[in-house]
């Protein structure tokens, strides 16, 4: 009897315990769900401030660049980013340099590297999504064909479900559905699609959706051209790439001498190496130079890059 008594006396205790933990876990849902609608209600709202202030233009470039890119980042966070960074590279040049022109050179480059930073992830998404658009836009019209040509929408959720594309092609396309069928604002839901693709046959292409969003009108023709024009200039675009291969190899490069250049003077000449690189101010400014070199070669071929894509 004792031991049965024990066991109902646990049985009641799991019971209470289970129920305690339901409830409270269903208590935290609820406030958390609500505190995040509440988030992005504000977030919405903060977001058509910013859009109707000054700073309208720039805060909307922003965002379409980190939509495409796909970082989560607020505008108004990189922002400030930006000048904790700046700060923060102005810091290290009066620490180590110990010169206003040093403060001011550290404090560019460190304040323009976030946003070179996302520039540079957005060309690579480019190019990643280039080379598997034509397959992309191949399999959306079959699957536009399956469905009857009656929505584009239902083709693209078909597209997306079938997960039939690598990587970066398939978070864009996956990116596109999500934001037409929640964001609400299918002209920027195109315009971040044509941003992250950054090709001409991708406007083509954002243009027939909005046909076909708008109007409901059949645009299976209009695919079928556009894929028909792709192929043929699949050659051009291969060349394109090597070029683009090719800047990139160029930007890179410098870092590389530069670090040869410091390896073969620290390995010959250790002592004498570190009292004028690391002691001696003329040293350090040498280096603090071809740092700003370097980075205006980096921004010179994110440049290059955006002319040639």
């Amino acid at each position: 009897m004792l031991t049965l008594g024990i066991a109902l006396l646990g049985g009641v205790l799991f019971l209470l315990c289970y129920v305690s933990l339901r409830i409270a876990l269903e208590l935290f849902s609820a406030r958390w769900s609500r505190t995040k609608r509440l988030r992005a209600h504000q977030d919405r709202r903060t977001d058509e401030a910013w859009r109707r202030s000054r700073f309208g233009r720039p805060y909307e470039h922003v965002a379409d660049l980190m939509a495409a890119a796909g970082w989560r980042l607020r505008p108004d966070a990189f922002a400030m980013l930006m000048a904790a960074m700046a700060l923060g590279g102005a810091a290290v040049g009066l620490l180590l340099f110990q010169s206003a022109r040093s403060a001011l050179l550290l404090s560019a480059v460190m304040g323009v590297l976030p946003y070179s930073l996302l520039r540079m992830r957005l060309i690579s998404r480019q190019l990643a999504a280039r080379l598997y658009f034509l397959p992309a836009i191949e399999l959306f019209y079959q699957c536009y064909l399956v469905t009857g040509s009656r929505h584009v929408r239902t083709a693209l959720q078909k597209m997306v479900e079938e997960r039939q594309l690598p990587g970066e092609a398939q978070a864009i396309f996956e990116a596109l559905y999500r934001n037409l069928c929640v964001q609400g604002d299918d002209e920027r839901s195109l315009r971040t699609f044509a941003l992250a693709v950054g090709h001409a046959w991708a406007d083509y292409y954002v243009s027939m959706m909005k046909v076909a969003l708008s109007e409901g009108n059949n645009i299976g023709d209009n695919l079928k051209e556009l894929i028909d024009d792709m192929r043929k200039a699949r050659m051009d675009d291969q060349a394109e790439r090597h070029r683009l291969l090719e800047i990139r190899l160029a930007n890179f490069s410098p870092v590389g001498f530069l670090g040869l250049f410091l390896g073969i003077n620290f390995r010959l000449n250790p002592e004498g190496s570190y009292r004028y690189y690391v002691l001696d101010p003329s040293g350090r400014g040498m280096l603090l130079n071809a740092l700003v070199l370097l980075f205006g070669s980096f921004l010179m071929g994110l440049y290059l890059s955006r002319r040639k894509m």
